[in-house]
Formats: C-alpha cells, sequence, structure tokens
C-alpha cells in the first residue's frame, strides 16, 4: 500500500451539523402534509439522497403523492432548507475541524470534499472555506449513491492521487462503507456502534490530535 497522500470530508455532520436544518426542513414538510415526523426518522436518512429520503417520509406518514406533486414537495423541502443555510455563518463549522484544515494547509497536503449534497458549495461559501479545498465533488457530480464510492473515486481523481492514498471523514454507515469499497481509510465521525465498519471512529473531530492525522499520513495502512 502506498502512503496516504490525501484527505477527502463529507460535509453534513462531519465539518458541519445541517442535519438540524434537514430535520426542521423535512419536519414542516411532513406537518403540512398532516402528520408528524421525529428526530428518529430523520437519524435514517443520513446519506439517502433527497428522493429517497421523501419516499421513506410519505411511507411513514402513510401517504401517496402524484409525480407532479412529489417533485413539487421536494422543491419547497429545499427552499425551506436552503432558508436556514441562508444563515449560516462560520461559527457553524464543528468543533475541532478548523484545527485539522489548518494542519492540511500548512503541509500542502490536498483535501476534497466528496458529499451527496447538491447544496455543498453554497454551504461551504456561506462558513468561508469554499477557497481551502483543492476539489469539490457534490450531488450535481455522481449519478450512484453511497455505499457506491464514485464520489469518493471522482474526488481522488481531481486531488492527483490513487483511492488508497486517500483518508475519508464521514459520519454516515453509507459513506463509511463507501470509503471502504474503494479501498481507502474510513474514518468515522459518531457512534462507535453505529460507525463499526470504520477503522477508526472519534465522536468527533476535538478527540483527535494533529499526531493521529500525521501518523496516517506518515504511515502505510496495515
Amino acid at each position: 500500500m502506498k502512503n496516504h497522500k490525501a484527505v477527502i470530508f463529507d460535509l453534513d455532520g462531519v465539518i458541519v451539523d445541517t442535519a438540524k436544518f434537514h430535520f426542521k426542513a423535512w419536519k414542516k414538510l411532513a406537518n403540512d402534509l398532516g402528520f408528524d415526523f421525529t428526530e428518529e426518522q430523520n437519524e435514517q436518512l443520513k446519506g439517502v439522497s433527497r428522493v429517497e429520503s421523501l419516499k421513506k417520509i410519505l411511507k411513514w406518514g402513510n401517504m401517496e403523492l402524484t409525480e407532479d406533486e412529489f417533485k413539487r414537495q421536494m422543491a419547497l423541502k429545499n427552499e425551506n432548507y436552503l432558508s436556514y443555510v441562508d444563515q449560516m455563518e462560520d461559527d457553524e463549522i464543528l468543533p475541532g475541524v478548523s484545527k485539522v484544515l489548518d494542519y492540511l494547509n500548512e503541509n500542502n497536503i490536498p483535501y476534497a470534499l466528496g458529499s451527496a449534497s447538491k447544496n455543498a458549495r453554497a454551504i461551504l461559501h456561506k462558513i468561508n472555506i469554499y477557497e481551502n479545498f483543492d476539489a469539490i465533488v457534490d450531488g450535481t457530480d455522481v449519478s450512484k449513491a453511497k455505499p457506491d464510492p464514485e464520489v469518493f473515486f471522482i474526488a481522488a481523481k481531481r486531488l492527483n492521487v490513487k483511492p488508497e492514498e486517500c483518508i475519508v471523514f464521514e459520519d454516515s454507515v453509507a459513506g463509511i462503507q463507501a470509503a471502504n469499497n474503494g479501498k481507502m481509510l474510513s474514518i468515522g465521525i459518531g457512534d462507535k456502534t453505529t460507525l463499526k465498519e470504520a477503522d477508526y471512529v472519534f465522536a468527533n473531530f476535538t478527540e483527535i490530535d494533529i499526531e493521529f492525522i500525521e501518523n496516517l499520513l506518515r504511515k502505510e495502512k496495515k
């Protein structure tokens, strides 16, 4: 195995917590349609596309929509979500993330975003780190959802490194599986039990020492 030379970050739940905005937008949609939507159900939508998320929510609400109404509700949900995103500022970056980004910048380690979100670029602009990324791959660039590694393969290609030379930070099971399927080193951010398939798991970035990052970039994957 080659030494690790680059880093790929998921966005939601890794760099920023936009899950709360998705929850508010989905809850409003469900309530407007006449049923409730819980935080527990929202957890099941992590890493799931907007189309598949709406299908799940409608199933939970025991409701069917025409194709046109389905599309209209998807658009409404995104409008509401973006209205929350529009209020974001750079203090929305999750604790400990900036420390890692600073280290990568100072040591000229290339890094990319690999996110299913079609709003990723807008969010990175809002929190003022868009220009820091060497490559950005989002939902507009891919045709296959995680756990397919397509999003990470594209990111690796744009960084001019091999997939196995990449370290991936992810908060979802599908994202970890995508990294593993791509033969990349996977680091889970979240619950150790949920993300047990990852090579390493941390509750959040405040638990990650820079020495740990240095060692990963210096050593071969075992």
